[in-house]
């Protein structure tokens, strides 16, 4: 569709918290518009049919806490099949690069550091999450390494309180068709201005005006719901400036996670929903997970500096470290039966510039600040200001919701 001219209120962004805010303003009699400046909808939320056989979660693919997870009704009601099988991340571990006994000392160690963890953040304190990793612990590096997946950084960048405040429910759904196709679903009938990119939001008159790519719009309310590092990079500016919202989004900012998916030729060989990762003693690792829903396929998952680095290496970098990885685990026969199908790059991808946040030490209180509305006009989602959920899809969709009811409660205000 096209720009209008003038709305009662624009949303930024048409990810989940975009889409979760423009689905709880439908029948509110309010003209509302979302601009998105991507050519898609979905954001960080994006499936892609990497090849006939294999579809592909470029981002998020797993309904975290599907238990009292959001979307798990909203697939149900758009019917797409749910998985509920476990996550391949337990004991279903392929080959012997990782021996049993090897894996029960490090769930030893690693549940002994979330404990002290957890037991540091009880008492209020906020420091760096490696403070509490036990000195000479063999299994440290591989510790860390978990964190770059879970957190999209490494443990020195991680504050404890944030930590202890994420609501995990050890409920692990997936969605068949996708998690970016469901998002996609959900937020087909939106009111959405694709390829509409925000450079600056004017709040200086009693009209809020927006540039854009496409020209100017005026709005009575904005609801902001984009990446905590486009606000950190002022890559939307603020007439006044908002100071504390960039502190805050300082504060929170975007970690990174990439997958990559390979082509597995004589798959039938391989065990559906297989684990692989070795103990390798170190932290830049990937960990594979061995042919999702059946699918001739192989993903890996890399995350914090070494999916960084990897990104900077350029297309296919994540292709041919994987790919080496696998082939030093199980042995080189496996290297012709592996072919590059697509990868992530999250942290190079201008709309988004990272994968999803975690608070740095000391900045815990940073998701409130942020979610805070301006003067009854600016009202702010995404999953980073999700007080028990950020870094999930729910998280930012349920965020877009409470900021939509926030602009419906100031609007009934005399």
């Amino acid at each position: 569709m096209s720009l209008p001219s003038s709305v009662d209120v624009a949303i930024i962004g048409a990810g989940a918290a975009g889409l979760g805010a423009a689905h709880a303003l439908r029948g509110s009699g309010l003209s509302v518009i979302v601009l998105e400046a991507r050519d898609r909808i979905g954001g960080r939320a994006w499936t892609v049919q990497a090849s006939p056989d294999v579809t592909f979660d470029v981002g998020c693919g797993w309904l975290h806490s599907a238990d009292k997870n959001s979307f798990v009704p909203i697939a149900q009601r758009l019917k797409f099949e749910l998985n509920t099988d476990l996550p391949p991340w337990g004991d279903r571990a392929f080959g012997d690069v990782f021996p049993e006994h090897e894996r029960e000392a490090f769930v030893l160690a690693i549940d002994e550091f979330y404990e002290r963890l957890w037991d540091a953040a009880a008492n209020g304190e906020d420091r760096a999450a490696d403070c509490y990793l036990e000195p000479g612990n063999r299994w440290n590096p591989m510790i860390d390494a978990v964190s770059t997946y879970v957190n999209g950084c490494e443990l020195d960048q991680v504050s404890i309180l944030d930590m202890e405040a994420y609501e995990d429910t050890y409920f692990n759904w997936r969605v068949r068709a996708g998690y970016g196709a469901l998002v996609a679903a959900y937020g087909a009938a939106a009111p959405v201005v694709l390829n509409c990119n925000v450079a600056l939001i004017d709040h200086s008159d009693p009209r809020i005006r927006l540039e854009t790519s496409l020209g100017t719009l005026a709005a009575g309310k904005v609801i902001i719901t984009v990446p905590t590092n486009l606000l950190a990079d002022e890559a939307i500016r603020f007439l006044p400036p908002l100071p504390a919202k960039v502190d805050a989004a300082r504060g929170l900012p975007l970690g990174v996670d990439d997958k990559v998916t390979l082509a597995l030729a004589d798959a039938e060989a391989f065990p559906q929903e297989g684990n692989l990762r070795g103990a390798t003693m170190r932290t830049a690792m990937g960990t594979y997970h061995i042919r999702p829903f059946g699918q001739p396929c192989i993903e890996g998952f890399f995350g914090g500096r070494f999916a960084r680095e990897l990104e900077d290496g350029g297309d296919g970098a994540f292709a041919a470290q994987s790919i080496d990885e696998i082939v030093d685990y199980l042995g080189n026969d496996i290297r012709r039966k592996l072919k590059p199908l697509a990868e992530s790059r999250w942290a190079k991808d201008p709309f988004a510039r990272g994968s999803y946040s975690h608070a740095l030490p000391g900045h815990s209180g940073a998701r409130a600040v942020l979610a805070a509305p301006v003067d009854e006009r600016l009202f702010f989602a995404g999953e980073a200001t999700s007080p028990n959920f950020f870094s999930t899809a729910h998280g930012a969709r349920d965020s877009g919701e409470r900021a939509a009811g926030e602009v419906l409660v100031a609007l009934r205000k005399p």
